[in-house]
């Protein structure tokens, strides 16, 4: 009689053993007291890195047995079998996207409209954004066909597992030519210089099945008929009918809260958080983080995440991007946004972070922003201070750690991957632009987390400024049931920018709630 054996089982492997399966099965049989070749052939179901307690090795979650899986994908979108209008899907990014796959699985017609352009004609906006400053306040590194998330490195971790299946999520990307290793990876990451070739191939994918997608399409209001939304009305004058919209604009849009406030749609304040972005040299980070296993070739560069309360307030690390870059993601003139990103390889030999501190409403009112768009004009102010503050062409102030400890400007700053270059000056004034005593909280985490990260703070790390677009401030409210805004039939606030996700698998996984609720509505709701 064959031995019973789990279907799962956590293992440790050195990291020379990481490509060696004698090593896999050796370490199996040792576990379960069986002999390496009685086992079932093993399969890797998750993989992660664990670098504490001075060791560092790899940590496996393995599937024994060779049950087929299914279909990579799940059901598959199809053509619209519901007459009438679509269902409008405002905006591109990993809400919309996956939205409209969602609607096209259960067979209820779609158009997709965006501002932006294309994703591979983003690229040449990009090329102006970095290298002259022109910022194009529709294609940028936060507009445009799939959203913020597709030049911003394209993490997957999330913690939003009871928000949906993040696994269909994850097995859709690789389905449309994402690499198969985020379908294991503790940390999925797929990189910008890929993330392109994704988002067009889901695009593909949908037209291929009737979904309509238009581009350079801004929507500048609501139609309404019988107290429901029944379309939208374009810039250039064009209406498109529709049995439902979904507002899935991220969180950048804020000609949408505007008109969402003027067409008398409630909207609510809430927290978001600002900060700097923090770059170190990778191989400082390296050692910090993996001690003498720092060169070995099987570890990737390391990453790290840090978090600190500092005044009753959260001061944290966000989108952190080993082997990464620093970029410019101004939306308007006069403002200066950075973010960051990495390629596939994640090779380059700088790591940055997010370094942001946590704000809530009543900061916003305290600081003299009132009213619920309060929040967007506090960022907006201090955007303005960084670009004030730069010498150009979108460089970005910035600032050696040591000496924004010290309360100093720097006259020099290190070697950057930021294209546009660095300004030296002293980050501290535009944090507290605002009037919200910003630099002093980052101040005192910047201790802590040297503490926890012994080397973190040094004058080969530069603070660049400013990290402003973490999070939406505004809210859209919507029925916990239906999903749609209160008052306002048919229309479904979505992802990031209606306040409902925060990143590109939580936003994806709204789009997919919202899709099945409209679905749920029209009675549509078997996926064939």
């Amino acid at each position: 009689m064959p031995p019973n054996f789990p279907e799962e089982v956590e293992i440790e492997l050195g990291l020379d053993e990481a490509s060696d399966s004698d090593a896999l099965r050796q370490r199996l049989g040792k576990k379960l007291g069986v002999a390496p070749a009685s086992l079932p052939e093993p399969n890797i179901l998750r993989r992660s890195i664990d670098a504490r307690r001075g060791s560092v090795h790899f940590h496996l979650i393995v599937g024994l047995g060779t049950t087929a899986t299914e279909t990579l994908g799940g059901a598959a979108p199809r053509e619209a079998t519901l007459p009438g209008p679509p269902v409008v899907v405002v905006g591109d990014g990993p809400a919309g996207l996956f939205c409209a796959y969602e609607l096209a699985r259960h067979g209820l017609p779609v158009t997709v409209v965006d501002p932006g352009k294309l994703v591979q004609p983003r690229r040449h906006d990009l090329k102006a954004l970095n290298q002259g400053g022109t910022v194009n306040s529709d294609s940028n590194y936060c507009f445009g066909e799939g959203g913020a998330g597709t030049y911003s490195d394209g993490k997957l971790y999330t913690r939003a597992h009871k928000r949906g299946s993040v696994r269909d999520v994850i097995e859709l990307l690789a389905l449309h030519g994402a690499p198969e290793a985020i379908l294991v990876d503790a940390r999925p990451h797929i990189g910008s210089n890929r993330l392109p070739k994704v988002v067009t191939a889901l695009r593909e994918k949908l037209a291929s099945v009737g979904v309509k997608f238009e581009f350079g399409a801004r929507v500048v209001g609501l139609l309404q008929k019988v107290g429901r939304v029944s379309g939208v009305r374009l810039a250039d004058g064009r209406e498109i009918e529709a049995r439902a919209v979904v507002l899935a604009t991220g969180h950048s849009a804020r000609d949408v809260f505007v008109m969402l406030a003027e067409a008398g749609v409630k909207l609510e304040s809430k927290a978001f958080a600002l900060g700097v972005r923090i770059e170190h040299p990778q191989p400082l980070i390296n050692r910090i983080q993996y001690g003498r296993f720092a060169d070995h070739p099987k570890l990737p560069n390391a990453s790290y995440r840090v978090a600190e309360t500092v005044d009753g307030r959260g001061v944290f690390s966000f989108c952190m991007c080993p082997g990464g870059f620093v970029v410019p993601a101004s939306t308007e003139p006069g403002e200066l946004v950075v973010n960051g990103m990495s390629l596939s390889r994640r090779d380059s030999p700088y790591a940055n972070s997010g370094l942001v501190i946590g704000i809530e409403p009543a900061d916003v009112e305290r600081a003299g922003f009132t009213g619920v768009l309060g929040g967007i004009e506090l960022q907006r102010r201090i955007e303005q201070a960084a670009f004030a503050a730069s010498s150009g062409a979108l460089s970005a102030p910035a600032t050696r750690v040591t000496d924004f400890l010290a309360r100093r400007a720097s006259t020099t700053v290190p070697e950057t991957s930021y294209i546009p270059g660095l300004t030296p000056t002293d980050v501290g004034p535009v944090l507290d632009a605002a009037g919200l005593a910003l630099a002093d909280r980052l101040r005192g985490a910047l201790g802590a987390f040297d503490r926890k990260l012994r080397g973190y703070r040094t004058e080969e790390a530069v603070l660049i400024g400013v990290e402003s677009r973490t999070s939406s401030p505004v809210r859209v409210p919507r029925d916990p049931v239906t999903l749609e805004a209160p008052g306002f039939s048919g229309l479904y606030p979505c992802g990031e920018g209606a306040g409902y996700a925060g990143g590109i698998v939580s936003a994806a996984l709204d789009g997919q709630r919202v899709a099945r609720a409209i679905a749920e509505l029209t009675g549509t709701v078997t996926v064939s």
